[in-house]
């Protein structure tokens, strides 16, 4: 087992954005230029499903999968899924295994193989770093991701939307195939009851497996003090932080103390939500800033005060490698060019609780129109939460779901209002959204951060839109 070293990784950090958003074009497009590309490991079992049922146009995801370690893995996961020319027009995508604490070998299998090609093909054809973004708040999904990903040799694992405390050691373990039992917060659980999420990695896929090398850890977190937390225990201490403001998109840590709404009943932040750069540099560990860091300016503003350099986002997410549909960047890109553009923190949007920014589309979830004539359902369930039935049983539940089922497990109905459908929104964004069978299609939810001044700044000079080759030149012309 060899440890990554963060103290080399570059300055610049793609950020891990949506649902396949930062897939793999993207990632190695970034990689490639030296800097540290980042695939999304959210929700990529249903990613690969869903594109072996598209039939997998140029065929990267079973060239992935012939490289795949355990070749009757991935034989049974093509055989389950691939659908030689797509599906017919019409077709719903066959669902894939619901995450739960207790998971079968299909829905493991599927895990591993799908993040192995997603990290896989990011690394194909250069020799830059690439990393994994995942949610602390999917605790059950991580154990078969990250192991995924580290038997395609990620460099970098990133986790926030939470307290990642655990990663570290997830890690070390698997690195050396080791079992591993991932502990899962379940709501109403007694002090001292124990709930994990586990994975036997020789069980699983054998003990014939190559030697892994232990990715860097960068935990992604929004407080100075979350930080020295963390820092100070060498059992969770991180290789290096992100430091994510309130301005970056996708999910916010929520303002600190009481929660008051302005106006547009958007939340407030303060100076309190801001993170002391003295007392992060006094940690001596790495650390890199992001949210309204994606201009050049920034870059040298975040080095000046001791940042080894900025996670970027939206400039990613609206390049031409991005996974986010043509329709609608080129839509996003056409607002900002007449100045019409506006993305809301909606503190209600998203089932974990955090705030989410929205960028208000028309024909997106963001129109309240759409939003109320969609089915309300969860049928992918990754940002369900594990609570303790009456009799003591682990049952599932998400906001986002039908409110009389929600209620009918316990849940409260102010926790429901407002709630949108992120898991099924997200796949839309990506062109992997979900045909009913009663014709209805699932409608997109595209989320960016606030700050808008790279994007104006990069349709100045390319104004039919960017690589993120070119991004990352533009972002690092001024580098000291």
């Amino acid at each position: 087992m060899v440890t990554h070293n963060s103290g080399m990784l570059p300055a610049l950090i793609q950020g891990g954005m949506g649902v396949a958003v930062s897939s793999w074009p993207l990632a190695r497009a970034v990689a490639a230029t030296g800097q540290l590309g980042v695939v999304s490991g959210t929700a990529l079992d249903a990613v690969l499903a869903r594109r072996l049922q598209d039939g997998d146009p140029g065929g990267h995801a079973r060239a992935a999968l012939t490289a795949f370690p355990v070749p009757e893995v991935a034989a049974r996961v093509l055989e389950r899924y691939f659908r030689a020319g797509g599906r017919a027009p019409g077709t719903p995508y066959a669902p894939v295994p619901r995450l739960r604490l207790h998971q079968d070998r299909r829905a493991q299998e599927l895990a591993v193989v799908a993040n192995f090609a997603e990290v896989w093909l990011a690394k194909q054809g250069h020799q830059g770093p690439v990393g994994v973004n995942f949610l602390e708040k999917v605790q059950m999904a991580t154990p078969a991701a990250a192991y995924g990903a580290m038997l395609a040799g990620v460099d970098v694992v990133l986790a926030g939307a939470g307290i990642p405390r655990e990663l570290p050691r997830l890690l070390d373990a698997l690195a050396s195939h080791e079992p591993v039992s991932l502990p899962v917060d379940v709501t109403g659980a007694p002090d001292g009851q124990r709930h994990t999420a586990d994975l036997d990695p020789a069980a699983l896929l054998g003990t014939a497996l190559p030697p892994l090398r232990r990715p860097a850890f960068l935990a992604i977190v929004s407080a100075h003090v979350l930080a020295e937390y963390l820092a100070r225990d060498p059992a969770i201490r991180p290789d290096g932080f992100v430091i994510e403001g309130p301005l970056a998109g996708g999910h916010n840590a929520p303002p600190r103390g009481r929660l008051t709404l302005d106006d547009d009943g958007q939340p407030r932040y303060g100076t309190r939500d801001d993170a002391d750069l003295t007392r992060l540099a006094a940690i001596g560990l790495p650390f890199w800033l992001a949210g309204s860091y994606g201009t050049p300016a920034r870059l040298q503003e975040a080095l000046a005060a001791g940042a080894a350099g900025v996670q970027v986002g939206t400039l990613f997410a609206l390049s031409h490698e991005s996974g986010l549909r043509p329709d609608l960047r080129s839509q996003l890109l056409g607002q900002v060019r007449d100045s019409t553009l506006r993305v809301r923190t909606d503190p209600a949007a998203s089932p974990t609780g955090f705030p989410f920014k929205v960028a208000q589309l028309p024909g997106t979830l963001a129109d309240p129109l759409r939003y109320s004539a969609r089915p309300r359902l969860c049928d992918l369930g990754y940002l369900r939460t594990p609570y303790l039935r009456p009799e003591g049983a682990v049952g599932y539940r998400c906001p986002g779901e039908p409110t009389h089922m929600y209620l009918r497990k316990g849940g409260d109905a102010t926790d429901a209002a407002g709630r949108s459908c992120l898991c099924n929104a997200l796949l839309a964004n990506v062109g992997l959204g979900q045909t009913r069978r009663s014709g209805y299609t699932e409608d997109p939810l595209v989320t960016l951060g606030s700050s808008l001044d790279g994007i104006r700044a990069m349709l100045q000079h390319h104004p039919r839109g960017w690589s993120a080759a070119q991004a990352v030149t533009w972002l690092l012309a001024h580098q000291l």
